[in-house]
Parts: C-alpha cells; sequence; structure tokens
C-alpha cells in the first residue's frame, strides 16, 4: 500500500498576504537613507567632517589638551548637528517625495516601517558613532607622536559610552519631530532652534531644577563625565519629555495620517 506524499503549492494570493521579512525591511530603509541625493551629501559630510576635525586638533591645539576625552569631545561635534538631521529625513523623505503610498502598500502594518527605519537609522548612528571613537583614538596617538601631546586615555570607556549616548539621543530626537511634524524644514528648525532658545530662558535657574527639564542641562554631565545617580533620573526625565513625547506623538500621527 502506497502513500502519496501531500502537495502543498503557493498561489499568488499566498504569496501577497505573507508579510516582508523584516531584515528586508530594514535593507531596504538603508539603502533609502543613501539612494537620495540628501541622504549621500549627508552621510559625505559626516564621514568626512570627523577626520578633518581630529587633524585639525593636532596641529592647533595646546600639547596638554591632546588627549583621548577632548578628541571625543571635539570629534563628535558634526555628528550632533547632523545625525538628528539624519533622523528627520528618515521619516519625512516618504512624505516629502510621495513614496509613502508605495511603502505603506507594500507593508500595511506602518508599525512595522516605522521600526524597520528606527533599526537601520540607529545601526547607522552607532557605526557613525564608531567611526568617531576610532578617529579619536588615531588622532590621540597621532597627536601624541607628531607634537608630543598628552596622550591620556583616562576614563576612555566612560567618555565614549557617555559621548555615544548624547550622539544617539539627538538621533532619537530627529526621528521623534520626523515623525510628528512630517516637514522636514520645520523639523530641522524645531530640533535646531527649539531646544537651544528653552536652555536660554531657562538655562539661567538652577541646575538641580532645569535639569529635569532641559535637555541640554541634563545632558551637561555626560560631557564633563561626571554624571551621577541623580543626574542619570534628570537625563531619563529630560529625555522622556523631548524625545518619548515627540515620538509617542509622531507614532500616532503616522500610522493615521491619509498618504496622499
Amino acid at each position: 500500500m502506497t502513500t502519496a506524499a501531500a502537495v502543498t503549492t503557493t498561489t499568488p494570493i499566498d504569496r501577497a498576504l505573507t508579510p516582508i521579512p523584516f531584515g528586508r525591511l530594514v535593507r531596504t530603509e538603508l539603502r533609502k537613507l543613501t539612494d537620495t541625493r540628501a541622504g549621500r551629501w549627508l552621510m559625505l559630510t559626516l564621514v568626512a567632517a570627523t577626520p578633518i576635525v581630529a587633524l585639525v586638533m593636532v596641529f592647533t591645539m595646546s600639547t596638554k589638551d591632546l588627549n583621548y576625552a577632548k578628541f571625543v569631545d571635539y570629534t563628535s561635534t558634526p555628528e550632533k548637528l547632523l545625525l538628528p538631521i539624519l533622523g528627520i529625513l528618515t521619516m519625512t523623505s516618504e512624505w516629502s517625495q510621495r513614496t509613502g503610498l508605495v511603502t505603506f502598500v507594500l507593508e500595511p502594518k506602518r508599525g512595522r516601517v516605522l521600526l524597520a527605519k528606527g533599526v537601520a537609522t540607529v545601526g547607522l548612528g552607532v557605526g557613525v558613532s564608531v567611526l568617531m571613537l576610532l578617529v579619536s583614538v588615531v588622532g590621540n596617538i597621532l597627536g601624541q607622536t607628531v607634537r608630543d601631546g598628552n596622550g591620556s586615555w583616562n576614563f576612555a570607556g566612560q567618555v565614549s559610552g557617555e559621548v555615544t549616548l548624547v550622539l544617539l539621543s539627538w538621533l532619537l530626537l530627529g526621528l521623534a519631530l520626523g515623525m510628528a511634524l512630517l516637514i522636514t524644514a520645520a523639523a530641522i528648525l524645531v530640533s535646531f532652534v527649539v531646544p537651544n532658545m528653552f536652555s536660554a530662558f531657562f538655562g539661567s535657574g538652577s541646575k538641580n531644577t532645569t535639569a529635569w527639564f532641559d535637555l541640554n542641562q541634563a545632558q551637561s554631565p555626560l560631557y564633563s563625565h561626571d554624571i551621577t545617580g541623580k543626574g542619570w533620573i534628570q537625563l531619563l526625565a529630560a529625555s522622556a519629555l523631548w524625545i518619548g513625547i515627540p515620538m509617542l506623538l509622531g507614532v500616532m500621527r503616522v500610522r493615521r495620517t491619509e498618504v496622499k
């Protein structure tokens, strides 16, 4: 007695109903970040600016300031300025270039698309941060070799982690504002102007008070590398206000807004 093997076939309808693998969504979002002219120039600027800053430091700064912590602090400046723009472009380009309709037709679950955008952008942000740290290592060695600089590696791990946290928080702020506003120019203006204006108006108050709701003030101990337990709580509170709330509002808006 023979038993016929069951034959399974996949119909076009079955293939259409099969969700797109998440890894493919992430790779697609990575391509979107580099396929556009704005995305390519932004990434090139991020990659090129860091070694330029390090070289300028080697030949212009006082030898006593040529140490790893200083290199990390200074070479992270371009990333702090440009990473929010990367996050903003990730979220707003679909709406400004009217490609969102295609994206959400291919993947109707907008939450998965937003998550893929976030993973792709944070992945690039981590890569840029690693590049910045490597350039800082080379810069410190070069400064010690060429100009007999200080060359200190004190608190290298702490410095690397804290500055990377600052950079990724500003990247997340860009993602949040991009989702909340969906207009590139408006989101960039808000990301640069509003936090700094807020700090200018309220920064004259007591640090123990303003650090609870001023992101710049809450992050300042990360730059001086002397953050305490209370400082971490203040940083969490300020991040929830400036990043968490806009991100929550942005997710709600993207999931409900009609794509035209």
